[in-house]
Formats: C-alpha cells, structure tokens, sequence
C-alpha cells in the first residue's frame, strides 16, 4: 500500500490559499534566516536551548547554506554533554526541516524539472520513510529537495517529522561525539 495515496480535495480554493501561504511564509523565513546567519553563533551563550535554535535556524533555510555541522561539532567539545548537543540539535533541525516540506506543499513547481527531484520523488514514492530517513541521516545538500518531495507527495506530516527525527539524530549524534572527541583531546 502507498504511504502517498492522493486524498480528494474539497475546497479548492482554500487548499491553493494554504498552499500559497506556506510558500510564503518558507520564502520570508528562508531570507530571515539568510540575511541574520552571521548573528548565530551568538545564540552560543543560550547553551543548549541556543543549539536548538541555531540548528532550527540552519535548518530551516531552503536551499541555502548554513554551516549548522560545524557548530554542532563546536558545540560538542564546548559544551558538557555531546548527548544533550546531539537531541537539541535534531530538534532543531527537525523542526526546521518542515520549511522544505512546506515548500514541496506550496510549490513544488520549482524544483519538479530538476533531474534529482525527479529520482528523489520516485525514491520517495517507492520509499518514502527509507528515504527521509538516509537523506537526514547523511550531509548532504538533497534533503531540501527530499522534503520537498514528502511535501509534494502528501506524505502525512506526522511521519515526515519522525524519520526525519531519527536520521537527523543518527547525524548529530555522530557529530557531537566527534566534536567531543576532538576538543577533549587537545584540552587534556
């Protein structure tokens, strides 16, 4: 059975008003993010709430580059508990990860001529969960594009968040120890 199985749309006018708002408001929060990303390293006194809202904010940016891996590593060897880093960032991240599913909800027109979206929509519709969960879990610069896909293809928010969760915890964890690793090392 396909995790993507099209629901019938009742008021037209209103689905297209929610997906345009959602467009909307992935854009303007994309080019917030964007243009306060040198004020985010800022948020460090904030501990691990602060790690929380840097990786929302890295997160949620569609498209564009934000260095939340490096900071996490920092944060890993900084501050005291790599475990606690790891679970405030996936958090984060997770949470921000829902602009890109908005975006594929509100616009997939964008990207649906892109060689990629087009294998990822089909691994998606294939795989969906499999999928989000690998492309969280590994860096790469795709998983925009994924959410986009599950937003496109109407996979049910509620799944989208959780394998997003775990591949994103897999990934932070990873990063955290590794920071941790490296800073205790040179610090004893």
């Amino acid at each position: 059975m396909n995790e993507f199985a099209p629901k019938p749309i009742k008021n037209r006018k209103k689905y297209y008003l929610w997906r345009i708002l959602a467009l909307i408001a992935v854009i303007g929060l994309s080019i917030f993010i964007f243009s306060i990303r040198e004020d985010a390293a800022k948020l460090a006194f904030l501990g691990y709430p602060g790690v929380f809202l840097i990786a929302f904010m890295a997160y949620a940016t569609v498209i564009l580059p934000a260095p939340a891996l490096a900071i996490i590593f920092t944060f890993g060897g900084v501050l005291s508990n790599p475990l606690a880093v790891a679970i405030a960032a996936s958090l984060g991240a997770t949470l921000g990860e829902i602009s890109g599913y908005l975006a594929g909800f509100g616009g997939q027109v964008m990207v649906e001529r892109l060689d990629i979206y087009q294998k990822l929509t089909f691994w998606m519709q294939k795989h969906g969960s499999i999928t989000v969960f690998v492309l969280s879990a590994i860096p790469n610069p795709f998983f925009d594009i994924a959410g986009m896909a599950a937003g496109a293809l109407k996979m049910p928010l509620s799944s989208f968040l959780f394998w997003c969760f775990l591949g994103q915890t897999t990934k932070m964890l990873i990063f955290s120890y590794l920071g941790s690793g490296f800073f205790n090392r040179f610090i004893d």
